[in-house]
Order: structure tokens, then C-alpha cells, then sequence
């Protein structure tokens, strides 16, 4: 059992109940500064990638933090830097809609995530390219939804043009779900080899298996 968190039965990546300490709330205030700074970053350097058929969305790592939070604390604490993602934007932007919908857009990203370490934490070889296709999956269909009543409701769109949007507002959550998740796991297993005692003794277990499967 890790010192500084505390797992339930199902002893997972998504499911563990946060001991509050001060190391844990510092490892949350760091991974909520690093959405911070890569929003702000990003936002103000002009280094967002716009998407070609759309160009009003805009690829950014934000996300990454919030996967790494995920990884590294779990679902808990991916919920409370996906908070700080929508206060933040929120703080530069004053609008309401963006922040909610990219706070919405990277909170399933890590809920459909935490729905495959949690399922195959037996199955190690599968953990992380069921987390991929279930994270980008859940993406995909919880934005899909929330831009059409966005566009309906709020923006006043026909349904008409809400549904004609829709293939490439996928195309773009399933890609930025992509980039996120792949972030993510790439810093999180960067820090499990070369700085272990961030992470828990449990977690840092979990991810060598996943790095080197069973044959």
C-alpha cells in the first residue's frame, strides 16, 4: 500500500481514495500549475495548431497535465486540474462556453481512461491501448453531444448545420484526445523510470508492467 495513497479493493489507476497529505496536494498544485502554464503559453505565443476544415478549434497540450494527474493520483485529482483548466481559461478569455466545453472535453477524456485501466488492471498488455481507444472514444461521443446542444441551444444554430459540424468536430476531439493521452503516458513512464518516488510504489509497479508486457 502506497504512503501516501489510499486504494480501495480494486486497487486501480482510476479508483483510489485521495489521503490528503502535503505532498499529495503539492503533486496537485504542480499538475494544475502546468495547465496554467501550458494554457497561457500556448494561447499567447500563437503556437496553437488551428484545425484545417474549423479553424476556430485549435490543438494545445493542456491535456496533458490533466492525463498525467490522472496517472500519477488518479480520477480525483484529473478532476481537479480539469477544474483549474476551466478557471483558467475562464481568467483570460471571460467567456463562460470555451472553458466549460474544454474542461468537459479533457474531464472525459480521463473518465473514459480511467473506464479501461480500470476494466483490464489484470490484463496489463491491453491497460494502456484500451485506455487510448476508450479515452478518445468517450471523448468523442460526450463532445459530440455537447457541441450540438451548444450550437442549438446557446448559439441558436439550426440542428441542420449543429449535424453537419459534427464529423469534424469528431475528427478533431478523436485527434486532441489522441495528443493528450499520448502526452500524458509519455511523461508519466518519463517520470516513473528517472524520478520513481514521484509516483507511488504501486503505480510505479503497474506501469512497468504495462511498459514491458507478458510474452
Amino acid at each position: 500500500m502506497s504512503r501516501y495513497l489510499k486504494y480501495s479493493k480494486a486497487d486501480n489507476l482510476c479508483g483510489p481514495e485521495l489521503k490528503v497529505t502535503t505532498r499529495t496536494l503539492t503533486r496537485i498544485a504542480i499538475l494544475g500549475a502546468l495547465v496554467v502554464v501550458f494554457d497561457y503559453t500556448l494561447k499567447f505565443s500563437g503556437w496553437k495548431i488551428p484545425f484545417p476544415w474549423m479553424p476556430v478549434l485549435k490543438f494545445d497540450f493542456t491535456g496533458i497535465p490533466i492525463v498525467l494527474s490522472l496517472l500519477l493520483l488518479g480520477l480525483k485529482s484529473g478532476g481537479i486540474t480539469s477544474v483549474v483548466a476551466f478557471l483558467a481559461i475562464l481568467a483570460r478569455s471571460g467567456d463562460m462556453v470555451g472553458p466549460a466545453m474544454k474542461a468537459l472535453a479533457e474531464f472525459s477524456t480521463i473518465f473514459g481512461m480511467s473506464l479501461g485501466l480500470f476494466g483490464l488492471k489484470r490484463n496489463r498488455r491491453l491497460t494502456k491501448p484500451v485506455s487510448f481507444a476508450l479515452g478518445s472514444a468517450v471523448r468523442v461521443l460526450v463532445m459530440a453531444l455537447a457541441n450540438l446542444l451548444v450550437f442549438t441551444l446557446y448559439y441558436a444554430q439550426p440542428l441542420v448545420v449543429a449535424v453537419a459540424m459534427a464529423p469534424y468536430v469528431a475528427i478533431f476531439n478523436l485527434i486532441q484526445g489522441f495528443v493528450s493521452i499520448f502526452g500524458g503516458y509519455l511523461l508519466y513512464e518519463a517520470i516513473v523510470h528517472r524520478v520513481p518516488f514521484l509516483a507511488s510504489e504501486t503505480k510505479a509497479d503497474q506501469n512497468r508492467e504495462i511498459a514491458q508486457p507478458r510474452t
